[in-house]
């Protein structure tokens, strides 16, 4: 079960639920693979609706990899993600959200 406090974010791929994290470790390596200036450049991508569907990815893999999800970059890169781009799209701007700020209680 996600827990927001403790920056977790739910997405279902291919059929299973995985609970994603953007951890230190992954948020160093989103950096690195976004070729990003800081993490507030990487924040102004999203608040400022410029991400592609690159960053997207690189945000999901992240957050994958710090929620110790098991899954591997080609699978998902082939993946069925439940509410398709859209669905992925939000949820990686939940992670980067929910790595910055507190959820409302």
């Amino acid at each position: 079960m996600a827990n927001p406090w403790r920056g977790d974010v739910a997405l279902v791929i291919d059929g299973q639920s995985h609970v994603m994290r953007l951890t230190l470790g992954a948020l160093a390596e989103l950096e690195a693979a976004l070729e990003a200036d800081s993490l507030m450049a990487m924040v102004e991508r999203f608040e400022g609706g410029s991400f592609t569907s690159q960053d997207v990815l690189a945000l999901l893999r992240a957050g994958l990899t710090g929620g110790k999800c098991g899954v591997s970059d080609d699978a998902l890169y082939h993946a069925q993600i439940e509410g398709g781009p859209i669905a992925a799209a939000k949820a990686a701007a939940e992670l980067l959200a929910r790595a910055f700020t507190v959820p409302a209680a």
